[in-house]
């Protein structure tokens, strides 16, 4: 494996501009069940499935934070984080599944303040939706995959409101009513994985004119365990994050892969993870959460009494390898 020096380009994507050295292992809250992370100047920060809120990890070190306080603007399940530290926001994608301690509100792309965590504003998905997972290109147009549509949604720095990107029947599959989930941008090229244990992910171009382009598979010597985030590390090379969600493994089937987009090869990086959904590079390790979603899912989504209480969660992370 290559040492990573494009590690830079999957940070700015993040928005961080001066990140510092973090511990190897973070602690967060008790029954956290993490969902995505995302990494900026001020550290590493991390949303909560169930209590509809988001923590920083301090980069100095410390106790979490509280910075979105749970259920502000309408957030329910903390899906994908996104950093902008050139418009200082927290792009967060709310969920309305349930399963949470807080009210359920319909999903959408919300707007935090990136350093005090107060609401600015709701992108409402046209026609409905579930927004799960985004990220932002160089011109800072945020690109937002819905699970509940076979489309890729963007927000372009003009826009006032979401718009269609890509409605394309290659994105519909038909597992658990669910089509597309984790995203990630590299030079011209929009990755997107499928929510269904397939042994691809997908391809799209970005046309001069902004337009998408004809959606691609990129297939793989084996299914993937419902590849959850994908990310980025240039060179041709993505992490993907299976969390296998849908698996029949049991809660510890999840792992982490590096995929060679060139090679079309999958190598493990780490396995027996409890729902590993998501992820980041930084300095050469591979941060990631354990979303723990199996002793959720044992309650119905309205009634969550019967959810263990004081479940312990953190970030681990793993030496990214020359």
């Amino acid at each position: 494996m290559k040492t990573y020096l494009r590690v830079f380009v999957m940070l700015m994507m993040f928005g961080a501009q001066s990140v510092c050295a973090m511990d190897k292992t973070l602690a967060l809250p008790p029954d956290w069940y993490p969902e995505s992370l995302a990494v900026g100047s001020a550290g590493m920060y991390v949303g909560s499935w169930r209590q509809g809120s988001v923590v920083l990890l301090p980069r100095h070190g410390g106790n979490p934070i509280m910075l979105i306080a749970p259920g502000a603007n309408g957030l329910s399940n903390t899906q994908g984080l996104l950093v902008d530290e050139k418009r200082k926001r927290l792009w967060v994608c709310s969920g309305d599944l349930g399963y949470t301690t807080v009210p359920i509100h319909p999903s959408a792309l919300l707007a935090f303040n990136l350093s005090t965590g107060e609401p600015i504003r709701r992108y409402e998905f046209p026609g409905g939706g579930y927004c799960n997972d985004l990220a932002m290109d160089r011109k800072g147009f945020i690109y937002v995959t819905d699970s509940r549509h076979p489309r890729v949604l963007r927000l372009t720095a003009e826009a006032a409101e979401l718009e269609v990107w890509k409605d394309d029947v290659a994105f519909a599959l038909d597992n658990n009513g669910f089509t597309v989930n984790g995203i990630a941008i590299e030079d011209q090229h929009i990755y997107v994985s499928a929510v269904a244990a397939v042994p691809y992910i997908f391809r799209l171009d970005v046309l001069a004119n902004g337009d998408a382009g004809k959606v691609e598979k990129v297939e793989f010597s084996r299914p993937l365990k419902n590849a959850d985030a994908i990310r980025s590390l240039g060179n041709g090379k993505l992490l993907i994050f299976e969390s296998n969600a849908f698996g029949k493994e049991g809660a510890y089937g999840g792992q982490i892969s590096l995929a060679n987009l060139k090679t079309k090869e999958l190598s493990i990086l780490v396995t027996g993870l409890n729902d590993p959904s998501s992820g980041l590079v930084l300095d050469k390790r591979v941060y990631f959460i354990e979303s723990k979603y199996s002793l959720l899912f044992r309650a119905k989504p309205d009634d969550t009494n019967t959810v263990p209480l004081k479940v312990p969660f953190d970030v681990q992370s793993i030496e990214l390898h020359d």
